[in-house]
Parts: C-alpha cells; sequence; structure tokens
C-alpha cells in the first residue's frame, strides 16, 4: 500500500474555506456580495501558492465591498472572531497592509487587534519599510502589552530575516533599533513569546554575532526565561563552537571527556534509508562539566567537495567518572533545502565545539 500524501498547505485556503468565509462575511455584512466574492476569489486558485491564496482573500474582498476602510475595518473585527482557522485569518492583516498604509494610527490598531486570531507578523513588515521609526515606537509598546499575541508581534514582526518575508535592510544593518523592544521581551513569561525573541536574536548572529554576544553578556542569566532564550538565541554560534556563545551557556570550557566506541551504522545505505549514529562519553575530569554534544554531516555536493551542516545532539551535566551513551538516528533522504549526491560522507561528534573523533557512511548511487 503506498503512503497517503499530506494535503499541500496551500489547500488551506480550498473551495470550502473560501466558501466558509463568504458565509461568516454575509452574516455579519448582509449586503456582501458572496458569489462575486466566490467568483474573483476561485479564479485560477489551483496555480497558486499559500501566500498567493491568502492574499487573493483580501483582494476579493476589497473588490466587492462598496464601503471605504473604516467601514470595512467594522467588518472584518466583527469577522475574525467566527473563522475557523488562525492561518486562514491571516488574510485579515494582510488588508490592513494592502489598503491601510495612509491610515498609519486606525491600521497599527487593527494589526493589534487581529494579531490574537492569527498573526500579523507579516502584514506590519511594510508598515516598517515606509515609516520605521513611527512603527517601531508603536511596537515597543506592543512588547509591553498584557496579550503574548501583541507582545510576540512586536518581536516577531521586526525580525531582520523573518522567513516568508522581505527582509528589513535597516533593521539588518543596524540591529540596535529594536533593541527595547528585545530589552521588554527578555524575560518574558510566555514560551510563545520567548521562541520570538530568540529567533529574532538568532537572525542578528547571521550578521552582527559579535553584538548579540555583547547584548546577552549583559543580561542576568539568573532568570530562567532569560537563560532559556539565550540559549536558544545563541544555537548557531554554538553549532559553530564559538567560544563566547558557549561561555555564556555555562559550556565555554574544553571538555575533560574520552569518546568511546564511535560508530555510524549502516556503513552503505541508499538514499531515504536512515543512519544510526552512536558513541560514549566518559568523564575525565573531577568536578561536573556541562557539556553541549552536536555532530556534522560532511554532505557530497555535485561539484565532488562537501558542505558541512551541524546538528544539535544534546546539552548535559556529566559527573566525575561518569558516562553517558548517545545515539541519533538520521533520515537521509531528499529535502527541498538539501539534494544528495552519493560518495563517502564524513559525521564528526563535537563536544562544546571540539571535534572529538569521526566516522563515516557510503551513500550509494
Amino acid at each position: 500500500m503506498s503512503e497517503q500524501r499530506a494535503p499541500a498547505l496551500k489547500d488551506i485556503f480550498n473551495v470550502e474555506r473560501l466558501q466558509h468565509i463568504a458565509t461568516e462575511m454575509t452574516t455579519v455584512y448582509p449586503a456582501f456580495d458572496a458569489r462575486s466574492f466566490l467568483e474573483h476569489a476561485t479564479a485560477g486558485l489551483a496555480e497558486l501558492s499559500v501566500m498567493q491564496r491568502m492574499a487573493r482573500v483580501s483582494e476579493s474582498l476589497h473588490a466587492v465591498i462598496p464601503l471605504d476602510y473604516p467601514q470595512t475595518l467594522e467588518r472584518l473585527y466583527a469577522l475574525a472572531p467566527r473563522l475557523n482557522s488562525a492561518f486562514v485569518s491571516l488574510f485579515l492583516p494582510h488588508y490592513v497592509a494592502s489598503y491601510g498604509l495612509a491610515d498609519f494610527t486606525r491600521s497599527m490598531a487593527a494589526l493589534k487587534y487581529f494579531t490574537a486570531f492569527g498573526s500579523a507578523e507579516f502584514a506590519v513588515r511594510p508598515f516598517l519599510q515606509h515609516d520605521l521609526t513611527r512603527t517601531l515606537a508603536v511596537m515597543q509598546q506592543w512588547s509591553q502589552d498584557d496579550n503574548e499575541h501583541v507582545r510576540r508581534l512586536a518581536s516577531e514582526g521586526s525580525r531582520p530575516r523573518l522567513p516568508w518575508s522581505f527582509r528589513l535592510a535597516e533593521v539588518q544593518a543596524n540591529p540596535a533599533l529594536c533593541a527595547p523592544i528585545l530589552d521588554n521581551l527578555k524575560a518574558d513569561p510566555s514560551l510563545y513569546v520567548r521562541k520570538s525573541v530568540a529567533n529574532h536574536l538568532n537572525d542578528i548572529t547571521k550578521d552582527h554575532p559579535e553584538w548579540v554576544l555583547s547584548l546577552i553578556e549583559g543580561w542576568s542569566l539568573a532568570n530562567p526565561h532569560t537563560a532559556w532564550i539565550a540559549r536558544h538565541a545563541l544555537r548557531s554560534l554554538i553549532k559553530q563552537g564559538n567560544t563566547r556563545a558557549l561561555t555564556i551557556i555555562g559550556a565555554g570550557a574544553r571538555a575533560e571527556v574520552t569518546l568511546h566506541e564511535l560508530s555510524v551504522t549502516p556503513a552503505v545505505i541508499n538514499l531515504g534509508e536512515r543512519i544510526n549514529l552512536s558513541f560514549g562519553l566518559e568523564s575525565l575530569s573531577s568536578s561536573a562539566q556541562k557539556l553541549v554534544v552536536d555532530y556534522a554531516i560532511e554532505y557530497v555536493k555535485s561539484a565532488g567537495h562537501s558542505a558541512t551542516k551541524v546538528f544539535k545532539l544534546k546539552a548535559f551535566t556529566l559527573g566525575p567518572g561518569e558516562t553517558q551513551r548517545i545515539s541519533r538516528e538520521q533520515h537521509i533522504r531528499e529535502l527541498t533545502t538539501r539534494k544528495h549526491y552519493p560518495g563517502r560522507h564524513v559525521v564528526h561528534v563535537m563536544v562544546n565545539g571540539e571535534r572529538l573523533g569521526s566516522s563515516e557512511f557510503e551513500l550509494r548511487d
């Protein structure tokens, strides 16, 4: 029996969902022309990506609603809690970004309202691009809001490298512009918010690693929420073996350990199969050690050279004389972000940024 393929993400905006939007819009706005909306929204639907379909919904609403921007927002405010999908609700802030750029105050209030139903992280970015100083000032206020969705919007919407969106060139060049927002959120009680803050800081490490390291070195990590953000914000630098990043999380010292019985099995695989990495770490220290254990695979590339990808394994404290056995299974399969080529692939075990041993496996053609 063949595996059943998961539905495509874009099918969230299928015909049935568009009918749901039309039905609920008619409930809050009886004069709504549902037929014209559906004709406009479904035209060429099969060829559209998920984000194009989301944009099409707000465009279709604009095309058939004969009201001005403030009047339309009133109807969309009423529609928001009636939608049956948080992701689908992204068309609401998209409408604000598309048609409310000239009505700044009203639009900022709308984004704050709509973000609680899904997220307005993409929609706030045109406002940042259009008037960075004024928009950041509002977002700094959001970072102190009682609602975790609003606080997250302050961090997520201002990320310099937000996935599925354009980069914020000014923020990417000068991360200090968002420092007040990040400072307000560095000990946030919400994991939802903390993940965003960590991702925002990890974005910055791609362009200004020293700035992030200096910022976090100035924080008190006695608060567990702040320590969590620091650890996840520095994940890329930790994978690279950056000494300052490892020191911040307490793993800056060279590990006093011996690597035992490193193996990668099977030795030869076909694409789509799995490898098993296994090894032991024995402490040689008379005191407990904080260890960050990663592994790296040197992937064969089309031109014959290799490109190394580091994967997180485990962070733990190893007591004096203790031995810890570690194993990990990895699926070697095609990804949209990685194409595999046959040949000898080397696997390295790294502890506190230092390579302690290597093994290999062969990928068949």
